[in-house]
């Protein structure tokens, strides 16, 4: 898989100056970790959009800081947007050590195929698309593989137990969350009006007494 890899430098601005930075075409950026002095950062905002996009939360991305000399290992762990826009307001960045173990939210990714669906009248549903993940650093999968091929009939299920991630990686969701599921097509209830019933018109013949004279 290809590294990503993102430049940032030094940032001397902060609160509401950082505004005037946004609107220059920058995105401010923070960088901590364990054992870590939080830093302040900036860069180009679409150079910033391109490596989340590339990375989301769950790849590592070398990160190359100005006036340093060695890059740093880094995970994206929050993005700040603007309510109806989505403009980039501002990133966090977690660094990493190479020999410690992490907690990081892996999104699952569906291979094979569910003999169920050859149904139309069912559909799969993914329940849980990500799963909590610990590993290392260098065993840090982009993606774990949930494997739908034994999906036979509406109403089964695969859940975290029947996940086989590669080694080294670790889930913590409990073995019995259920990642995928297969749902019959609920039919439409229709509603059928009743007629109503026919009144029986009952014509009364009235009776003439003769008249007495």
């Amino acid at each position: 898989m290809d590294k990503i890899s993102l430049a940032l430098e030094h940032r001397d601005t902060f609160g509401k100056h950082n505004n005037a930075l946004r609107r220059s075409g920058m995105t401010p950026a923070h960088l901590f970790g364990h054992g870590v002095h939080s830093v302040a950062l900036q860069g180009p905002t679409v150079e910033i959009e391109r490596v989340i996009s590339r990375a989301g939360k769950s790849r590592l991305i070398s990160l190359k800081v100005a006036s340093e000399k060695r890059s740093r290992t880094v995970l994206v762990r929050e993005i700040q947007r603007k309510p109806v826009s989505g403009q980039l307001l501002h990133v966090d960045l977690y660094q990493v050590r190479s020999k410690e173990k992490m907690t990081v939210e892996v999104p699952v990714h569906v291979v094979g195929e569910a003999p169920a669906l050859v149904s139309k009248a069912n559909r799969l549903e993914i329940e849980s698309s990500s799963l909590s993940v610990e590993c290392l650093p260098s065993d840090l999968p982009a993606r774990l593989d949930i494997d739908v091929s034994g999906l036979v009939d509406a109403g089964d299920a695969l859940r975290v137990g029947d996940i086989h991630p590669p080694d080294g990686v670790v889930i913590l969701n409990d073995r019995d969350v259920v990642v995928a599921r297969i749902e019959a097509e609920r039919k439409p209830v229709v509603e059928v009006e009743e007629e109503p019933e026919e009144v029986e018109e009952m014509t009364e013949e009235a009776e003439i007494e003769p008249e007495h004279s």
